[in-house]
């Protein structure tokens, strides 16, 4: 019996993406191009600001909160987030 395949040549072609990335391929372009160190850096790069935006948010949202209840209120919430992506 003849195995029957989908049109399209790979993986990514095959998946619809919900949301247009036009710079999705220039992005994993960058990416090969980089060395290992390099890749880490930039990863602990974007944990960095990840985390600089989280505190920047909590002290927009309550502006009159000392900048310990502010690290109090972030390691509470990230505490509840830890280890659930496995």
């Amino acid at each position: 019996m003849e195995e029957l395949s989908p049109p399209c040549c790979g993986v990514d072609a095959c998946m619809i993406d919900p949301k247009p990335r036009p710079n999705h391929r220039i992005y994993i372009e960058v990416l090969r191009e980089m060395t290992p160190e390099q890749r880490l850096a930039k990863a602990f790069e974007l944990s960095a600001l990840g985390k600089e935006l989280f505190l920047h948010g909590l002290r927009e949202r309550y502006p009159d909160l000392s900048e310990e209840e502010i690290r109090k209120i972030y390691l509470e919430r990230i505490s509840k987030c830890h280890n659930r992506n496995y």
